[in-house]
């Protein structure tokens, strides 16, 4: 049995962790191979992006990480104070103990910047969350990491993402590189989960000038 450390950080968002939670849980049920995801924060109780109180199943100096396979790490917002824990050192910690092990770590949204901080990214091809003119795609490129603008970055062990939205592509990413791609497809389907076209994976969040331009044009 495989086993998946989904670290929380106090403001995490409900649905960028909401997807590792189903998509490892139906693989449980029915999956062809049982991975148990468990949840881990650096205090007892989180409040989240939103509001939803959460108790973690552990907290981080109750575990063994040598235990564990993989590494999820959901995003969060500023406001929700989500960034005061996502780069302490206990946090960042865990980040480097599954790096240096080479064992994958999967990243929804801004949570790449915890591993950029952490030093896992420099050198590597990464994205996150960006608008134009944003300052986490700067954050980002100064830890060294080389952005790349598309919904879903696979660089060696690490997987960084740009948004909610891409979370479940994440996910089911993370499940294929522990068991098999036919297990991942497989629960897809049982999911009722359509899979992104191949457009999909090379859109970019901000349209460049010279794209706008030509947008423009098809429309007149």
């Amino acid at each position: 049995m495989k086993k998946v450390l989904l670290l929380l950080a106090n403001g995490v968002e409900p649905l960028e962790m909401a997807a590792f939670t189903d998509v490892f849980g139906w693989a449980s049920i029915l999956g062809a191979e049982t991975v148990d995801l468990v949840d881990v924060g650096l205090r007892p109780e989180i409040k989240t992006t939103f509001g939803l109180q959460l108790k973690p199943r552990h907290l981080l100096e109750e575990v063994e990480l040598e235990s564990f396979d993989a590494l999820a790490i959901p995003g969060g917002f500023e406001p929700s104070g989500f960034y005061e824990e996502a780069l302490s050192e206990p946090f960042l910690e865990v980040i480097r103990h599954f790096s240096r092990a080479q064992k994958p770590i999967a990243s929804v949204c801004v949570s790449s910047i915890s591993l950029g901080v952490a030093g896992v990214l420099e050198g590597k091809e990464a994205t996150t969350y960006h608008q134009v003119g944003g300052k986490r795609k700067q954050q980002l490129e100064q830890t060294g990491a080389l952005f790349v603008d598309r919904p879903l970055v696979i660089d060696g062990h690490c997987i960084t993402s740009t948004g909610p939205g891409t979370a479940l592509e994440v996910a089911f990413e993370l499940l294929r590189m522990l068991t098999s791609q036919s297990n991942a497809e497989e629960l897809r389907q049982k999911m009722r989960m359509p899979e992104p076209s191949a457009q999909w994976y090379q859109t970019a969040q901000v349209v460049s000038e010279e794209r706008r331009v030509e947008h423009n044009r098809e429309r007149v």
